[in-house]
């Protein structure tokens, strides 16, 4: 695939300044590799990303590399999403869903 990932990749020393302080509503994929369900959404995830280029922030977060931010939010299970908004988590899921959920997420945060 040659066009670039518009989601941002998201790290332990990253993701106060590019979450946190986002002044976009941010829809964050906490996910592993070796984990299935996260590889069945990764291409939702990538639409999303384009779907929402310039109105949200669409953000993947490994948790075996960024363990901090993980334990910060809770995670226990992958994928899980959480939607962020002014620095606060203000929505989530756990597990695969379709794209149409995460979407409406987005839009009723004005994305």
């Amino acid at each position: 695939m040659s066009e670039q990932s518009k989601y941002l990749v998201a790290t332990d020393s990253n993701f106060e300044s590019e979450v946190l302080k986002s002044d976009k509503p941010v829809l964050v994929d906490f996910w592993a590799e070796w984990c299935g369900p996260c590889r069945m959404i990764a291409p939702m995830i990538e639409e999303l990303a384009s779907d929402y280029d310039g109105k949200a922030v669409i953000a993947k977060l490994n948790v075996d590399e960024n363990p901090n931010v993980s334990m910060k939010f809770g995670i226990r299970s992958i994928p899980t999403l959480l939607v962020f908004k002014n620095g606060e988590v203000v929505d989530q899921v756990v597990g695969a869903v379709p794209k149409n959920v995460l979407s409406e997420k987005l839009d009723a945060l004005g994305a």
